[in-house]
């Protein structure tokens, strides 16, 4: 019986599916790894429009028995949102070409292909607004953003970008006026002259910088506060700059002083910049936010600069351009140091959450408790109604009430007093207090305080501040022992709760941030 034979035809059809993907791939390989300048090689006439299409997007139409017939899929790739694939050939004619005279041929052409890869990108070029987009935020802003930083740092960024460019634009203005000042009389004063005047000027500068770094501490714990003041200074020190054109005469005392006014803002602006930083900071990245917010001031600055030389050519009323610039720059500090979100508790920051806790039960959040956080409250304000470790003598007038209040402070390593003509409560504390021990006067001052105003309350709100400012002269040395009495159960309740609902709303507790005084209460050596 006769075999029969299939015709060619049907043999070919067969392995089309897998032949067709297989030579999609292979093109798609060489046009992804190939120069822009290379020639695209021609489609073979077997692969229909549909198959081309869908063969496209790898890993999502393709069979993966295709892919690894051919080409094997080595692994995904993704870097800064956009994905690659990677491929290698695989393919051998060992089987098929023994016997056949161009075997050899075919061998060493494949040899030349092996541990080749080829790299198929799976996204469509980038348009050149997007590519340049992305090169201006490869500076201003910090690798990872926003997963690498909080939420309050756009706020941040945004007005102290809008800051620093009323201040480049103030600069203009400033430069230009201490200039001509200084060369107002030159036909009677020597090159010399005017270079000595402006060398004592920076001079007078840097001593102020030096005499300020002093305050230490106060740059951690009251940093909004100096940070606004400072910037305060240093429109102070504008204005002065601008007051020379009026008596230039007067230049060089002029200038020294806001010279000095400048530096001691720049001094505060330095010093608080790290603490903030940090506060935005994800992890190990504060100098990558750091650079980055440097380069977002810088680029404001040369912005407002630029702006402000072309309006100075028109030759604008001095005291209109002044006032304009200066409100914008201290509108703009001010949005800047409220937008900041510290996890520590400060003096001010602490009192808005013991209030808020007595008052209602709750701690606040950390966004509400900045946001209530009052900047100007400067340190060097001297009536503040809690004083945390004062000296003896300032605390005490009548030896009758401390002797009354110190054995309701017997087991605590702090005493709870008052002064009735300063109106303020003193925490005297000793010298085995710890960290916690700080907190827990400081809280137990608070309380006392809540009390006695509770106590005193009028009808009238609009007298209130006033009354409780006289509470303590108002009252008796009775009611007042009795009111201690009190605070000191309360403390004991609430403290606790306290410090649990502060932690879970994410404060950081710490006694340095409260700022103690360095006096301590010690034994009595018998």
């Amino acid at each position: 019986m006769k075999q029969l034979k299939h015709p060619p035809s049907s043999t070919t059809s067969s392995h089309d599916p897998k032949l067709l993907v297989r030579e999609t791939l292979r093109i798609t390989a060489d046009l992804a790894s190939a120069p822009p300048s290379a020639a695209v090689p021609p489609v073979s006439p077997l692969l229909s429009s549909e198959t081309t299409t869908n063969s496209l997007n790898f890993g999502v139409g393709v069979d993966r028995q295709f892919v690894d017939s051919s080409l094997r899929l080595l692994c995904c790739e993704e870097i800064d949102g956009r994905r690659w694939k990677y491929f290698t050939d695989e393919s051998s004619c060992s089987s098929s070409s023994g016997g056949r005279v161009g075997g050899g041929c075919e061998q060493l052409k494949l040899k030349k292909k092996k541990n080749v890869i080829r790299a198929v990108s799976l996204h469509s070029p980038q348009a050149p607004i997007e590519e340049f987009m992305a090169f201006i935020r490869s500076y201003v802003v910090p690798e990872g953003f926003p997963n690498s930083v909080t939420p309050s740092y756009v706020p941040y960024m945004t007005w102290r970008a809008l800051k620093h460019f009323f201040g480049g634009a103030m600069g203009v203005f400033t430069t230009q006026t201490l200039l001509n000042s200084v060369g107002v009389s030159k036909h009677r004063t020597t090159p010399g002259a005017v270079a000595i005047n402006w060398i004592l000027k920076d001079g007078a500068g840097r001593v102020g910088k030096m005499l300020y770094a002093r305050q230490g501490k106060k740059f951690d714990y009251d940093l909004k506060q100096l940070r606004f003041a400072g910037d305060l200074l240093m429109e102070l020190g504008a204005g002065v700059e601008l007051v020379t054109a009026i008596v230039p005469q007067f230049f060089l005392p002029l200038a020294c002083a806001a010279n000095v006014a400048k530096n001691v803002g720049a001094v505060t602006s330095t010093s608080t910049r790290t603490p903030i930083y940090k506060a935005f900071a994800k992890g190990e990245n504060i100098g990558d936010v750091t650079a980055k917010g440097e380069c977002v001031g810088n680029l404001a600055d040369l912005l407002g600069t630029g702006l402000s030389i072309l309006i100075s050519k028109r030759n604008p009323s001095l005291v209109k351009t002044f006032a304009f610039l200066s409100f914008g720059y201290v509108f703009s500090s001010y949005r800047e140091v409220k937008s900041v979100v510290l996890h520590t508790l400060n003096r001010a920051r602490f009192t808005v959450a013991v209030e808020s806790f007595l008052k209602t039960g709750r701690v606040p959040t950390l966004q509400d408790g900045n946001s209530r956080e009052n900047i100007f409250n400067f340190p060097w304000k001297n009536h503040r109604p809690i004083i945390l470790g004062p000296r003896f003598r300032e605390a005490v007038e009548d030896p009758n009430s401390f002797l009354a209040v110190k054995p309701i402070f017997e087991k605590e390593n702090y005493i709870v007093t008052y002064n009735p003509s300063k109106g303020n409560i003193y925490v005297l504390l000793k010298d085995q207090a710890k960290s916690d021990d700080v907190l827990k006067a400081a809280f137990h001052g608070h309380v006392l305080l809540h009390i006695i105003r509770s106590s005193t309350k009028k009808q009238s709100s609009s007298r209130r501040q006033h009354e409780d400012e006289l509470s303590l002269s108002l009252l008796s040395a009775a009611d007042l022992q009795a009111h201690v009495v009190d605070s000191y159960k309360m403390v004991s309740a609430l403290y606790m709760p306290f410090k649990s609902k502060a932690k879970e709303q994410g404060w950081v507790m710490s006694e340095s941030l409260l700022n103690p005084g360095r006096a301590r209460l010690c034994e009595m050596v018998k």
